[in-house]
């Protein structure tokens, strides 16, 4: 295959994925655990969608998307952090949510064609032989996503609301004993958390498959809670883990259609076993960076 478009295509095939696992990583550096990710893609793939046809623009559709899934994400904001339901369940309960509500919505949409997405040529840049058409010819969202990781980085190390928001994942009594604002710094983190996994979704429904298909998510939010961990909750570990898990998946596609005398179930299955595979060699070098509160429910008398 041509290296040229090998690069390019996984940049596409990793970018819904880095979408959802940044947005799930501040989510949990803030302490909550949610698992609905999934759910909140799969939503924001069907009302991206939705818009994008009603109004002819991938952008509405995208800014559409990550608003339903950021609003869909607060109930689950609502139950855990103000009526203290468990975190686990309420996020298995966001998935079923999601992916029965996408059902419903996008009966209608089956068949249709999402409208494209323009690519972006990077003056200059563009231009450079072999690089060029590798990473400067590529839509909009793919630079999005990679300048999503750098802000999210820049933001926990070297800003105060960043340093605010780890104390509260790290030890929400001690951040509520110096008077931050626990819940409200949560509230915060699982909405952008909801944006982000809503502009993945879209993504998957308006550019890598332009069209509506139930289920189409195909467990990515779940493969983006995984990187998350095995990332060991950092922003570099989170882009590696989307990128190779885009990579292999590229690769393995490749491979089917080619005829390699490989089993297909197994080809696959390659891209998570591998991303997992290589994910925990990383997170075993010692570098844990687990939040201290991860999962546990805060309450101010408690």
């Amino acid at each position: 295959m041509d290296p040229v478009l090998l690069v390019a295509s996984i940049m596409v095939s990793a970018t819904p994925i880095l979408l959802a696992a940044i947005g799930e990583m501040v989510v949990e550096k803030a302490g909550v655990l949610n698992l609905g990710v999934e759910g909140m893609m799969i939503t924001g793939a069907v009302v991206g969608f939705a818009a994008a046809v009603s109004t002819g623009s991938p952008l509405v559709g995208f800014a559409a998307a990550a608003l339903a899934s950021a609003v869909l994400s607060l109930s689950f904001g609502f139950l855990t952090q103000v009526l203290l339901s468990n975190q686990v369940a309420t996020g298995l309960g966001l998935t079923l949510v999601g992916l029965g509500l996408s059902a419903l919505v996008g009966a209608s949409f089956e068949g249709v064609r999402a409208p494209g997405m323009h690519k972006l040529r990077i003056p200059l840049l563009a231009d450079i032989p072999v690089f060029g058409p590798m990473f400067f010819r590529h839509d909009v969202m793919v630079y999005v996503s990679l300048l999503l990781v750098l802000a999210v980085w820049a933001f926990l190390k070297y800003t105060r609301a960043g340093l605010i928001l780890r104390a509260v994942g790290e030890d929400h009594e001690s951040a509520h004993a110096l008077g931050y604002k626990v819940v409200r710094v949560r509230m915060a983190a699982i909405f952008f958390g909801g944006a982000c996994a809503g502009l993945g979704g879209a993504y998957v429904s308006l550019v890598r498959v332009p069209q509506w298909t139930e289920g189409m998510t195909a467990g990515a939010g779940w493969i983006a809670l995984a990187i998350v961990v095995f990332a060991s909750w950092r922003p570099l570990g989170v882009l590696i883990g989307a990128y190779l898990f885009g990579g292999v998946t590229v690769l393995q596609l490749n491979l089917q259609a080619a005829g390699a005398n490989v089993p297909v179930e197994l080809l696959s299955m390659s891209p998570y076993l591998i991303t997992i595979l290589v994910l925990v060699i990383i997170s075993a070098r010692g570098v844990h960076g687990a939040p201290g509160s991860l999962g546990r429910s805060f309450h101010a008398s408690t």
